[in-house]
């Protein structure tokens, strides 16, 4: 950061005084800023940009017109040794191992090689139903080099919430795996499997990792062609590196971020806006060449391609896939002894489960590579910030960061040339102008308002698949202030340039930083036949969120055990282990407006101390007597720990 604050002031032809100055130049000379990072990090692009951005809208904004370049190839020549490791990697199923950057790029040749023999070609979609494994990393990096578009879900994810991701993007071949083992308990994939290619026609060609039983990990599949991983590098054994030329905003990845309606949004994010952001995030990093850059994270979270893009900085990435509390809670401090992690990012709700498990790591392990903790996911609380000076050490670098899928980085978060302070994030990122919002768009000075933001950014949306019109893109981020991103949290800028997230303003469910749409949890919970309507809210309980779903039963039947089991057993399979409610409550009838409308976001505002008359407009709703349930269930969680949970 310092480098650049440098090589940016002689630039600018006056040297920066502070961070605070820098980040000032860079939303207000938005174009100057972008052009000297691409300058900086020596961008490598086959034709030059023509302009920086042509115009400051949104949404619309198109940024180096002209320009065509390839992320995979910036990202795989950042490897200057060829010896050096590139990824740190092991599992609950595999030893630590290492890969070389000569060994990576070698099995990136030979699966873009072996991917180009299936008939893959440029703009076609590759998906993966896979681990937080090199495997995984390699066929990304193979995608974009052939100009494919990549597409991934954790492989804990349900039949029909991959499903409801993949089909939207039409993939012409699926890689995946027949299992995999977390807490120390097998789960096989196959028949999830078999039902994801039963609704995607579009395969052409399955590629099975046996990555569970180590076997032929044979599928059987009928009317898809399939072949092993390893067969897949065979047929491109040799190969040299190539990338496929692309305009900057080409599409790279499609992520997903699911709203309360609907499938899960699909959103496309292009090769140059995501390189010159993630080159742009090495800075707030500090990251250095032979650093070794760890996130807890699965393929299904924004976190896994965020990591990624830490290679573009010559540092070691370190790979995971397992349970961080298996066998127990100091699982990522042993891991962080064993690889020598230089940072160590993780939830803030690993963090606060660490503190309240006893976790000592300073005394436990050998952390003397470990420089810098960084926390994501939902807010970290004072007491969590207290912990890790406490107990990871007095001279860590915490660094607290908020951001979202949606443009796979962080709007504000850390910076190594300034101080923490408890419960703060450090400073907004450069080229980002966050700002707090009142209902009314008047910007706020340390108070609580909405996140927006007032500029454009590279590495925001090229569009959502299927919204040819862009009227879901406007309505999901614009619709509120016109032309201003409105992102979905609440945030309070400090008098010093920090600041605090307050969590979701929307009814998102954030669960150890994998986004769910409410609608995906009433789809599977709406799939029990007792159940006639539901309503789910999680909600910020000391240094947790507490996720309850409130269900209205079909006449006679009440809430017991069995049926309990039953529902949450549907959210598990069909959703995500991560989105299986705390408690399920049973009510008479959830808050519905005049059309019909939950009312998500102002019970969550009412069960965390809101009064109802300010959480909702009563006159609104169909049925205003719904939300007694709710204030006398907001006493309660607010009473004394002996006191009943929940009313009768």
């Amino acid at each position: 950061m310092t480098r650049f604050m440098r090589y940016a002031g002689q630039r600018r032809g006056k040297p920066f005084a502070a961070y605070d100055e820098l980040w000032r130049w860079s939303v207000e000379s938005l174009e100057d800023f972008w052009a000297a990072t691409w300058d900086f990090f020596g961008v490598r692009a086959s034709r030059p940009y023509e302009r920086v951005l042509d115009e400051r809208v949104m949404p619309g904004a198109h940024w180096f017109a002209g320009a065509e370049l390839n992320w995979a190839e910036n990202l795989l020549a950042a490897g200057t040794d060829s010896d050096a490791v590139a990824v740190v990697h092991c599992s609950e199923l595999r030893e630590l191992d290492e890969l070389t950057w000569g060994e990576l790029r070698a099995r990136v040749a030979a699966a873009a090689a072996g991917l180009r023999a299936l008939g893959v070609e440029r703009g076609d979609r590759v998906v993966a139903y896979m681990p937080n494994i090199p495997e995984t990393l390699i066929a990304l990096l193979a995608s974009a080099s052939i100009g494919a578009i990549f597409s991934s879900a954790a492989p804990e994810f349900g039949a029909r919430s991959v499903i409801d991701r993949f089909a939207q993007i039409e993939p012409k071949v699926l890689l995946a795996v027949d299992g995999y083992r977390h807490g120390g308990k097998d789960f096989d994939r196959r028949e999830h499997l078999r039902a994801i290619l039963a609704e995607l026609p579009t395969v052409e060609q399955l590629v099975m990792l046996p990555y569970l039983d180590g076997g032929a990990g044979v599928l059987g599949a009928a009317g898809v062609e399939q072949l092993s991983f390893e067969q897949l590098l065979a047929r491109g054994q040799g190969s040299e590196l190539s990338f496929a030329q692309v305009p900057f905003e080409h599409p790279l990845w499609v992520l997903y971020s699911s709203g309360t309606t609907g499938l899960p949004k699909a959103i496309v994010h292009g090769h140059g806006g995501i390189l010159v952001e993630q080159l742009k995030k090495t800075l707030h990093l500090d990251l250095h060449p032979g650093d070794r850059m760890f996130w807890f994270t699965t393929t299904g979270w924004m976190m896994w391609n965020f990591l990624i893009g830490c290679l573009l900085a010559d540092a070691a990435i370190v790979l995971y896939d397992g349970s961080p509390a298996h066998p127990d809670l100091g699982a990522l401090w042993a891991l962080a002894e064993r690889t020598g992690m230089t940072c160590l990012g993780a939830s803030a709700g690993l963090i606060a489960s660490c503190a309240k498990g006893g976790v000592e790591p300073a005394r436990e392990y050998d952390l003397g590579a470990l420089r810098a903790v960084g926390s994501t996911g939902s807010p970290l609380s004072p007491e969590g910030f207290r912990w890790v000076y406490e107990h990871v050490g007095a001279d860590t670098w915490l660094f607290s960061t908020s951001g979202g899928t949606d443009v796979c980085t962080a709007f504000v978060g850390g910076c190594a040339l300034l101080p923490v302070y408890e419960g703060e994030l450090q400073c907004r990122a450069l080229g980002c102008d966050v700002q707090a919002w009142d209902e009314q768009g008047n910007s706020l000075s340390d108070a609580v308002g909405e996140l927006v933001v007032t500029q454009p950014m590279p590495s925001m949306p090229l569009f959502l698949w299927g919204d040819d019109s862009g009227e879901r893109l406007h309505e999901s981020y614009f619709a509120m202030y016109p032309g201003v991103w409105r992102h979905g949290d609440w945030i309070r800028i400090t008098p010093r340039g920090g600041a605090v997230i307050y969590g979701r303003s929307d009814s998102t469910i954030n669960r150890q930083g994998v986004r769910m749409g409410t609608s995906e949890i009433y789809r599977a919970a709406s799939a029990v036949e007792a159940v006639l309507d539901a309503l789910v809210v999680d909600v910020p309980q000391g240094d947790s969120l507490w996720m309850a779903l409130f269900v209205v039963l079909s006449p006679g039947v009440e809430l017991d055990e069995a049926l309990t089991r039953e529902i949450k057993r549907r959210i598990r399979e069909d959703v995500s282990p991560r989105h299986v409610p705390d408690e399920v409550l049973q009510v008479a009838e959830v808050p519905r407006t005049l059309s019909g409308k939950l009312l998500e976001v102002p019970v969550k505002r009412i069960l965390t101390g809101t009064p109802a008359q300010q959480a909702a407009s009563v006159e609104s709703l169909a049925n205003p007597a719904s939300l007694d349930y709710f204030v006398a269930l907001a006493e309660r969680l607010t009473a004394p720990a002996s006191a009943p949970r929940s009313p009768s």
